[in-house]
């Protein structure tokens, strides 16, 4: 790695986020963010590889030079400590430079849908909408609504939304597949445990260069917004849907008061969705990285229960429990996923070592 090129691109970076006309394209000033700040990342771990081993050389030349036995002893338990973190050091800059999953840096489109459990259902996907905004504001990431279906009672049949932020697919791609949650509703007289469900789709979200739409291939229709039970009606034709002929997938938005807007998001999740069936394809031709994965392309496959009598939220993927429920719904979830990270991982280099 040479660090000086790395060090060019970082100021040629840093000139364009400061340039007079940096603003005027919000998405590119986004993205260019997001680059300067992985590459300061592998400045800052190559700086700190260099020192090392400046260190190392100094203690290695000490320990030539002394007859001290203890200063000896002192300098080998140096360099030690100093071989471990290297180690760690050169662990964190390998997964920057060549990321296992080349969608880690992506920003990322989330679909939550209620599932079985009637409303009950509904109200656990709002409040798992609530514990990613919760968990999205913890990171400083963004969190913005594409399209909503709500209830009289306050739940989600369906609400689409987007996250952006520095390497957001890396932490939440673990959360594709069905939740299911074990409680006492609160219409439940008798005090009697429910179960219902909801479903998480993680995409990464699709740049154009990754999936090309051509106009042919899209019908584009307009329709009036509206909202549950007297909520704000747009009395425009703001509202979007855009029908993928060669998939007949629909995306539909509304929740902007703009049809350009609306049009805009629509547009991305198709990218997504698109770029998400072809990488479930690729995934589906190579069964066996399939079952190498940690749970992060099957989103029919039951990832975790949500117990409220226990207090306790199990991982089936991991086979591990955590306690807090209520921390937890209000958005700590990095204990979980940092776990579900270090699982993949040891996988990897299981099925490395085999081969």
């Amino acid at each position: 790695m040479d660090l000086s090129l790395i060090r060019k691109k970082l100021s040629e970076l840093n000139t364009r986020l400061n340039a007079p006309d940096a603003f005027s394209d919000t998405k590119k000033y986004a993205q260019l963010s997001r680059e300067y700040a992985k590459t300061k990342q592998i400045v800052d771990l190559g700086d700190e590889i260099e020192n090392a081993k400046k260190e190392r050389d100094s203690l290695n030349a000490e320990l030539k030079a002394t007859q001290d036995e203890e200063l000896a002893g002192i300098a080998r338990e140096e360099l030690a400590r100093l071989d471990v973190r290297e180690q760690e050091l050169s662990n964190a800059l390998g997964e920057l430079l060549h990321p296992a999953d080349p969608n880690d840096d992506k920003n990322v489109i989330v679909e939550i849908r209620a599932g079985t459990g009637g409303d009950e259902s509904t109200l656990f996907a709002a409040e798992l909408f609530r514990m990613y905004s919760r968990y999205a504001e913890q990171h400083g990431w963004k969190c913005d609504l594409a399209s909503t279906n709500r209830t009289g009672l306050g739940g989600y049949k369906e609400v689409i939304f987007s996250i952006e932020g520095e390497r957001v697919y890396r932490m939440l791609k673990y959360e594709m597949g069905v939740h299911r949650v074990q409680r006492v509703p609160e219409t439940e007289k008798s005090g009697r445990v429910h179960t219902s469900a909801a479903t998480v789709a993680v995409l990464p979200e699709a740049e154009e260069v990754d999936i090309e739409l051509k106009p042919q291939d899209l019908r584009i229709d307009t329709f009036m917004a509206g909202g549950h039970g007297g909520q704000s009606v747009n009395t425009t034709y703001s509202a979007v849907r855009i029908t993928h002929l060669p998939t007949g997938l629909v995306v539909a938005c509304q929740d902007e008061r703009s049809q350009l807007q609306n049009k805009a998001k629509a547009l991305l999740i198709l990218r997504s969705r698109l770029l998400a069936m072809e990488q479930e394809k690729k995934t589906r031709e190579r069964a066996e990285s399939r079952k190498s994965q940690v749970g992060t392309g099957d989103r029919s496959e039951k990832i975790r229960t949500y117990n409220f009598p226990q207090d306790r939220v199990t991982d089936h993927r991991i086979k591990e429990s955590f306690h807090g429920i209520d921390r937890i719904m209000n958005g700590d979830l990095d204990p979980m996923i940092l776990v579900l990270q270090a699982a993949e991982k040891q996988h990897h280099a299981n099925r490395q070592n085999d081969n």
